[in-house]
C-alpha cells in the first residue's frame, strides 16, 4: 500500500470562521444528498458485506457519557458521548477474537436542521479521533455542527482501540532521539512489538480501518459515509471509496497523500517539501536583524542546518538533565514546519536560545510536541501506532540494492539540507525493515466508482503532503474536484477561512466548488 502517510504531528485544527476570502466561480449543486439518518438495525445488518458480519453492522450504539470529556464553552455537555464498536479482529474470521473501537460523538447543534454524522480522521497514522472530537469540538463551528453529529473514532493500534505501545517511556526517551539509527535501531522496537503484540500487527492496517469505518457508518444509522479525512486520513478515505463505492456520501481529503507512491518516493518528497519550507523559514528569519542565522537570505538555511547537525558532536543538556540531540533539534524544527508562518518567529528564537546561550530547553520542548511525549515525561500510543499502521501497509515497499542507493541519491539531491544528519533515519522513516509482519500490500493507484464527487484539497505550500499529492489523488479517483489553497502549512482545513466554508457548503448542501477554485490562507 502506500504509504502515503504524513508524520505524527499535524496541528490541531483551527476554530471555523464563515467569512469567505476564495477566487473562483461558484459550484453546482450536483452532488448526491447525503446518507439519511435513522437506518433501522435490520436494515444496516443487510449492508453487510459477508452475511457473517451482520451481528456487527446491525449493533446499537450504547452511548454514555464520556470519562474525560472536557467541558467546552458553547456546547452542551449532554450532546458528547461516547460508545465503544465491536469489530472482527479478522475479518476473514468473524466468528472469532473481537476488538472494541473507541467511538466519540458531538450531538448536532441544530436537530432539527440534522443531516446525519460527520465521520472524521485527524491524520497520523496513529492520531486519535475520540480526542480530535473530545478535545476540537469547536473546531467545527458553524454549518457542520448544527448539520451533523461529528464523530470520531479511534483507529486499530491508536488510543482506546488496542492501542500499540511497545517501549517504556525510559527506553523510548533515549531511542526517539538517538543521533546514530541503523538497522538494528527498527530491530529494537519491531522485537519489543513483536514480544508484546504478536498477531494484532497483522491486522492494523489501512484496509482494516477502513472496513471498520464501514461497520461504524451502519451502526450510527448512516445508508451513506460522510467524511472529512486529514492528512493519512485522506488515504484512509480513499481507501473505504476503493473498498466501498456504494457507500460512498460526500466526502473530503484535505492533506492529500499519492496512493500510487512507495514509501522511498514519498519520505523523498516529504522530506524535500520539509527542506523548502526550511529555506522559507531561514529567509524570513534573516529579514530581521536578531535573526540567529545572519542576514545574508542566501546563507541562512545552511547556517542552521550547520548548527543543527552540529548537535551530534556537541548536544545540549536542558534543564531537567535531558540531552538535546541533532535529531531531537531536527525533530522541533520539523514540528513547527507543518505550521504556518505563524510559528517561524518562535522557532528562530528556540533556534537562538540554542545557538547564543547553549539553552536547548525550547527546542526540546517543540521536539517533544513532535514525539507526543506529554509533560509527565509519558508516550501515548501514537508513536508506535504510526510505525505498526505504516509497516501494516507497506512493509514490502522498502528499498534494497540498486533501488535503495538511488534512493539515496534522490533524497540527498531534493532534501540536501534536512536529510544529511541521519539520511538513512529520512529514508525510513518509519523502519519497517525487520517489522515481524510482511504486508501484502503494494502501492496503486486508487480509482473511485462511486457516484457522489470527491472534494480533495491541497495546499501549495504543504510540507508534509505536497500540493502534486493533491493533483495526482484527484487525478487517480476520476470522480473527484481539486480545492486550491495558496499559503503555508499542513492542510487547508485550519488555515483558511475560504477552505471551511468551501468545506461545509459542499458537506451541508452538496454545492461541489467549482473546478479551478483556489483559496487565500487566513495568514498573508
Amino acid at each position: 500500500m502506500t504509504t502515503r502517510l504524513s508524520r505524527r504531528a499535524l496541528p490541531a485544527v483551527a476554530a471555523a470562521v464563515l467569512l469567505a476570502a476564495c477566487t473562483g466561480g461558484g459550484g453546482s449543486t450536483g452532488a448526491a444528498a447525503p446518507g439519511a439518518a435513522g437506518v433501522p438495525a435490520a436494515e444496516a445488518a443487510q449492508s453487510a458485506p459477508d452475511p457473517a458480519l451482520r451481528p456487527f453492522y446491525g449493533q446499537q450504539l450504547a452511548w454514555a457519557a464520556c470519562k474525560d470529556a472536557p467541558r467546552t464553552e458553547g456546547v452542551d455537555p449532554a450532546s458528547v458521548r461516547c460508545a465503544t464498536l465491536k469489530v472482527p479482529l479478522d475479518y476473514a474470521d468473524p466468528s472469532g477474537v473481537t476488538l472494541d473501537v473507541g467511538v466519540a460523538r458531538v450531538g448536532a447543534a441544530e436537530p432539527a436542521q440534522r443531516a446525519g454524522s460527520l465521520v472524521i480522521n485527524p491524520g497520523g497514522p496513529g492520531n486519535s479521533g475520540v480526542d480530535a472530537v473530545l478535545h476540537g469540538q469547536r473546531d467545527y463551528d458553524g454549518p457542520l455542527r448544527d448539520h451533523y453529529d461529528i464523530v470520531g473514532f479511534d483507529p486499530r493500534a491508536t488510543g482506546r482501540t488496542a492501542p500499540v505501545n511497545c517501549l517504556d517511556d525510559k527506553a523510548r526517551d533515549s531511542w526517539i532521539t538517538t543521533d546514530t539509527p541503523g538497522p538494528e535501531h527498527g530491530k529494537l522496537l519491531a522485537d519489543a512489538c513483536r514480544a508484546k503484540y504478536g498477531t494484532l500487527l497483522e491486522h492494523v492496517g489501512t484496509r482494516d480501518t477502513a472496513r471498520d469505518m464501514d461497520v461504524l457508518r451502519a451502526a450510527l444509522g448512516d445508508r451513506k459515509l460522510t467524511y472529512l479525512g486529514l492528512s493519512y486520513g485522506t488515504y484512509l478515505g480513499s481507501v473505504y471509496a476503493e473498498q466501498f463505492p456504494d457507500r460512498v456520501g460526500r466526502l473530503v481529503l484535505d492533506g492529500a497523500i499519492d496512493p500510487a507512491k512507495p514509501i522511498a518516493e514519498t519520505n523523498i518528497e516529504q522530506y524535500a517539501g520539509f527542506d523548502r519550507s526550511l529555506r522559507a523559514f531561514a529567509a524570513h528569519c534573516a529579514q530581521q536583524p536578531q535573526c540567529p542565522f545572519g542576514t545574508d537570505r542566501d546563507k541562512a538555511a545552511g547556517r542552521a542546518a550547520d548548527f543543527l547537525d552540529g548537535l551530534k558532536r556537541k548536544p545540549l543538556t536542558t534543564t531537567d538533565g535531558r540531552v538535546l540531540t541533532s535529531a531531537a533539534a531536527w525533530a522541533a524544527v520539523m514540528d513547527v514546519l507543518y505550521g504556518d508562518e505563524g510559528g517561524w518567529d518562535g522557532l528562530a528564537t528556540a533556534v537562538g536560545q540554542a545557538m547564543d546561550r547553549g539553552d536547548g530547553d525550547y527546542l526540546l520542548a517543540y521536539a517533544d510536541s513532535y514525539n507526543k511525549r506529554g509533560e509527565d515525561g509519558r508516550y501515548g500510543a501514537a508513536v508506535d501506532a504510526y510505525t505498526a499502521i505504516y509497516c501494516a501497509d507497506g512493509a514490502t515497499d522498502v528499498p534494497t540494492g540498486d533501488a535503495l542507493r538511488d534512493a539515496y541519491a534522490r533524497m540527498a539531491a531534493r532534501a540536501p539540507l534536512i536529510s544529511r544528519h541521519e539520511p538513512s533515519a529520512a529514508l525510513f522513516d518509519p523502519d519497517c525493515r525487520s517489522w515481524p509482519f510482511r504486508s501484502p500490500e503494494k502501492a496503486h493507484p486508487i480509482v473511485s466508482k462511486a457516484a457522489t464527487p470527491i472534494v480533495v484539497v491541497g495546499s501549495t505550500g504543504d510540507a508534509a503532503t505536497s500540493y502534486a499529492n493533491a493533483q495526482q489523488m484527484v487525478a487517480q479517483l476520476g470522480n473527484a474536484v481539486l480545492l486550491t489553497r495558496e499559503g503555508e502549512g499542513h492542510t487547508g482545513y485550519g488555515h483558511s477561512a475560504c477552505v471551511r466554508d468551501a468545506v461545509g457548503a459542499y458537506l451541508v448542501d452538496g454545492t461541489v466548488p467549482a473546478a479551478g477554485t483556489r483559496c487565500a490562507s487566513d495568514r498573508g
